[in-house]
């Protein structure tokens, strides 16, 4: 295996992160390499946003580094972090609903200046979201559920991400949109795009990853290739519901 897929394109260590006095992460550590998916489950309340949200900067963080391609991220706003190749795809979706679906893609690429590029990224989008497609000139506003997790994840993939963060991107879909949405997350993993994984339904997200971090009350509890941990007892037990 090269050294450039091996390389660490995210490392996160001794992150502590805390809520008015409730600390919600107490010192986690784990690392992304390039052209892995590595899932991060856990259950509601584990920790798992709290960490995505220090990450992209949304959140202070008490204590701990995070390297986004062995540099420091600290103190840098989402902006920042997308010129740097970071992108994230929030819990909730977050987007610009009084903008059409087109306008929302053409967001995504706000730090970009190749407008041919541009143009070559969002038929790309469309043809893996052929809905988005033929609503392009609607409000996003009005999309349901699942069409908003389609342009959340599109509007992303404008940027060119090194790395793409999709935190709970089945939540509260059909499971019909459920299956389109982990589709979509091992075509975009297949092409070479590194990603984190940050999901409630441990067996979706175990049977994509690479490798998989479990998350228990802010602390990272186990760790280790994602297929095995599928057929841990004790993850079988705690998140599949066995």
């Amino acid at each position: 295996m090269s050294s450039t897929r091996t390389a660490t394109l995210l490392k996160v260590t001794g992150l502590k992160v805390s809520y008015g006095g409730i600390q919600a992460v107490k010192g986690v550590d784990f690392e992304v390499r390039a052209g892995e998916l590595v899932s991060l489950i856990g259950s509601n309340g584990a920790g798992k946003t709290s960490t995505m949200k220090a990450i992209t900067g949304s959140l202070p963080m008490n204590d701990g580094a995070i390297e986004l391609l062995g540099q420091s991220i600290h103190d840098q706003g989402p902006w920042d972090l997308v010129r740097q190749g970071l992108a994230m795809v929030p819990e909730g979706r977050g987007i610009f609903t009084r903008m059409t679906i087109l306008e929302n893609l053409q967001m995504g690429a706000y730090i970009r200046r190749d407008k041919a590029g541009i143009a070559a990224d969002i038929d790309k989008v469309f043809t893996i979201f052929p809905r988005l497609q033929e609503r392009r000139d609607q409000l996003a506003g009005t999309l349901s559920g699942g069409e908003q997790q389609m342009l959340a994840m599109g509007r992303a993939l404008m940027s060119r991400p090194k790395v793409l963060l999709l935190d709970e991107p089945s939540m509260g879909l059909s499971p019909l949109m459920v299956d389109k949405i982990f589709e979509v997350v091992r075509d975009v993993h297949a092409q070479g795009v590194t990603i984190l994984l940050v999901e409630q339904n441990a067996s979706r997200a175990l049977s994509l990853a690479n490798r998989a971090y479990v998350m228990e009350s802010g602390l990272i509890t186990m760790s280790g290739d994602a297929a095995q941990m599928l057929n841990n007892p004790r993850v079988r037990a705690a998140y599949l519901g066995e």
